[in-house]
């Protein structure tokens, strides 16, 4: 039998969405923001020389070029102000919360609660800025080398470093505020849109390769159709859940006895989401995106990265598999699922997993049980990431199909949509008690002679 809030769910509509101001003031805001981040990936940095950047780019498409400009929405294929992305942020958000996992002094942040996360907020930001002026130094040095600049030297350096480093602060805070004022997780939804945005030309791209008998037409049928059977693959995962049974005990008030119910723990097959697989990828793309803008000769560290962590090679896979598998514990671990104040709360409401005592022997059950998932969780997402990627890396495919693109796409637009619904069912139980207070005035107002009382 369906739950309250499922049957709600089930009875949302258009005119119910009509009706949810707040909601749709929060999705018009997140819109808002993200066509400026749209604009931005369009707004060039100063001195540029534009025809050898396009020149340049047209040949690392196909290398890990590709892989960059994905992920910051085309920006860095135009040098935007944003072409550094949203990445150094992920990148300062690992950092932090694996110090947050093994240092005492972040540790000990973390358990105070509001404070403590507004102090590792502030330690991501610090980070965010060093990783992002060490990134885009090293990008304005190698735009000069690959004689991209127009007037290159100190001046160019500083301006470069500047705009780019403000750009990913200015994307840091859109995200920010898209998560709090606006409709879904910000950071996630920027990757998306940068992603879905520039998909009609990876598209137009890839029919253009099967029009000049570049890449054959079975190719193209298989390609579409390994597309549609992910998002259908990603789409059941995503949705599968365990679900563990609760007890509620019975007590007695007076002469009437409450409690009793049972309900159930939904887990996630997969609770970290696509997160794993951003986090991974961002990884990855820093010391890539130094090798793009390289001049190696051919020898040293940044030809052994250019080589052997390029797209298709084995190494390649082997890291990222290896990185996925590892985020996907560390943060069920750490963020999405905390068995220890699950437990918690459901000691606190009387609740218990039958033949389980309350407590720490529920955390370490709950702990078994998710570790368990968190094996076919892992293996479904290195799958997803690795083999359509593996198959395009022989095919010369865009990267926009790839696995890990189809990933982020499909979860964000689940999550979105059930934080969406999530807005509805919260607006119509508003309605309805504001409708039953309404009611309960009216009542009384009816002019109604209370009974005669016994004599």
């Amino acid at each position: 039998m369906a739950s309250a809030a499922e049957q709600m769910a089930a009875n949302i509509s258009w005119s119910s969405f009509g009706k949810a101001k707040e909601l749709q003031s929060r999705i018009l805001f997140a819109l808002g923001l993200l066509i400026v981040y749209r604009i931005g990936t369009y707004i060039p940095v100063p001195g540029i020389d534009t025809e050898q950047l396009r020149a340049f780019f047209e040949e690392a498409q196909s290398g890990i070029g590709g892989m960059v400009n994905m992920f910051t929405g085309g920006a860095i294929g135009r040098m935007a102000i944003f072409a550094l992305g949203i990445m150094p942020y992920i990148s300062a958000s690992i950092i932090v919360q694996l110090l947050a996992s093994m240092v005492p002094h972040f540790e000990q942040l973390k358990k105070e609660g509001e404070q403590g996360r507004k102090k590792l907020n502030q330690y991501t930001r610090y980070g965010t800025v060093f990783l992002a002026v060490v990134q885009a130094y090293g990008m304005s040095v190698g735009l000069e080398a690959q004689g991209l600049v127009t007037d290159p030297g100190w001046f160019f350096r500083v301006s470069c470093v500047i705009t780019l480093v403000g750009g990913t602060m200015f994307l840091m805070w859109l995200g920010e505020q898209i998560t709090a004022r606006g409709i879904g997780n910000g950071i996630s939804l920027i990757i998306f849109v940068g992603i879905v945005a520039e998909l009609p030309a990876a598209l137009a791209q890839f029919f253009e390769q099967g029009r000049q008998g570049v890449i054959s037409l079975p190719v193209i049928l298989g390609v579409m159709v390994m597309a549609v059977v992910v998002i259908a693959f990603v789409v059941f995962v995503e949705r599968a859940l365990r679900k563990i049974h609760i007890q509620y005990p019975r007590r007695q008030v007076g002469q009437k006895m409450y409690g009793g119910e049972s309900s159930h723990l939904p887990l996630k097959l997969n609770p970290a989401g696509v997160i794993p697989a951003i986090f991974a990828s961002s990884l990855l793309l820093l010391p890539q995106t130094v090798t793009t803008f390289s001049t190696s000769d051919g020898s040293g560290a940044l030809a052994w990265v250019a080589v052997y962590l390029g797209r298709g090679q084995p190494l390649n896979f082997l890291f990222f598999a290896a990185l996925i598998v590892f985020f996907t514990y560390f943060y069920t671990a750490n963020v999405s699922f905390k068995s220890d104040e699950v437990s918690d709360n459901l000691k606190k409401q009387g609740g218990f997993v039958p033949g389980i005592r309350p407590g720490k022997r529920t955390a370490e059950y709950l702990d078994y049980v998710v570790s368990r998932l968190l094996v076919v969780g892992s293996a479904y997402l290195v799958a997803v990431c690795l083999l359509p990627e593996v198959l395009i890396s022989q095919l010369n495919v865009p990267f926009y199909f790839g696995g890990t693109s189809l990933l982020i796409v499909v979860s964000v637009s689940m999550d979105t949509v059930q934080q969406i619904q999530s807005h509805l069912v919260a607006h119509q139980y508003e309605s309805l008690i504001e409708k039953s207070k309404l009611r309960g005035k009216r009542g009384g107002k009816t002019g109604r002679k209370p009974a005669p009382g016994r004599r």
